[in-house]
């Protein structure tokens, strides 16, 4: 296991994140908490996780497991807030009212005095930015979270978290946390350099493209019935003929080299300028070990090649990045006063 700095801070983290979405839904308790022990002996020292997953459930098993093996100080542990967690007004957004007690609630699920990397899950178009930080710098001082960064945030606000950042003395961005994999290359037209010029990591997720980069999808075959793309219509943005064209010619790279689509498609991620680390989200032990050795796979200067003839640099056949990212912001400024 490789271990890079997070950003432009001291720590150093893992070559993959696990990521834990899966945990307590698909995911029973036990397999959750099999998984994150493979993982932290197999050298992974990074997990993220988010309230709003299964509403604090995720937390609350990765909170167990790390109780269970005395390893808490040996992760640099990740959480989110921002997202909804109720039906009242202020239960969602990165107010300070909210935002504080979701730290409060977080730390109690996590059964820890504080939170390594404390994310905004989302961009809360309403609350100003200064107050936004205002209230991280608070959390911050009290020693309850160390580091701060964003996920799925538009380069414009990221660069005004950091001037304000900069003016002010107040927590300063370390971490983004985009949508990034070889069918969606978006990030890599502005999102990428911006991050590497100001000393901001990027931790992407979805290195799978919710599966299409796991072989399950096929040109000419129906998607499996289990899977996310199951009811998946003729303008479904994400499962598009062009993605599945993508895949068919992948797929002989990875059977070239020796390993699995999915595993080529973890491999290629930290080939790439600015990445930290791809978070994994495995949601049984199989597909755990599959990331795993997906880091023994080391491709050469012509599979990067032969991956940028099928998409291009900056270029997406599947959409992730637009439409988490600028999609609200475009339908936020159409919508009539």
């Amino acid at each position: 296991m490789e271990y890079r700095q997070m950003g432009r801070t001291g720590t150093r983290v893992s070559q993959l994140c696990l990521g834990t979405m899966n945990f307590g839904g698909r995911t029973d308790e036990a397999t959750s908490i099999q998984i994150i022990n493979e993982a932290l002996d197999a050298g992974i020292n990074w997990i993220d996780t988010a309230d709003v997953y299964g509403r604090g459930v995720s937390e609350g098993i990765v909170a167990k497991a790390l109780a269970e093996n005395g390893k808490r100080d040996q992760v640099v542990l990740t959480t989110k807030a921002v997202a909804n967690m109720g039906d009242g007004p202020n239960d969602w957004g990165a107010s300070a009212y909210h935002l504080t007690r979701a730290c409060e609630a977080s730390l109690r699920r996590l059964r820890t005095d504080r939170i390594d990397l404390y994310l905004l899950h989302i961009v809360d178009r309403n609350t100003p930015i200064d107050e936004i930080l205002n209230t991280l710098d608070t959390l911050v001082k009290q020693g309850k979270i160390l580091y701060v960064g964003t996920s799925k945030w538009p380069v414009t606000m990221i660069l005004e978290g950091i001037a304000l950042a900069e003016r002010y003395n107040l927590p300063r961005f370390v971490m983004e946390q985009p949508p990034y994999q070889i069918l969606d290359r978006c990030i890599e037209k502005e999102l990428v350099w911006m991050c590497m010029r100001h000393g901001i990591g990027i931790m992407p997720w979805g290195p799978l493209a919710y599966g299409l980069l796991g072989g399950r999808y096929r040109k000419g075959q129906p998607p499996p019935a289990d899977g996310r793309f199951a009811k998946a219509g003729p303008d479904h943005t994400r499962y598009t003929p062009a993605a599945l064209e993508a895949v068919e010619k992948l797929i002989p790279l990875a059977e070239a080299h020796g390993c699995t689509l999915a595993e080529f498609a973890h491999a290629w991620l930290p080939t790439r300028p600015g990445i930290t680390g791809p978070i994994i989200g495995p949601a049984t032990l199989e597909h755990l070990r599959s990331a795993l050795r997906s880091c023994e796979v080391k491709l050469t200067g012509e599979e990067l090649k032969a991956v940028d003839e099928i998409v291009p640099p900056g270029t997406w056949v599947s959409d992730f990045y637009h439409g988490n990212v600028y999609a609200p912001m475009v339908k936020m400024v159409a919508e009539p006063l």
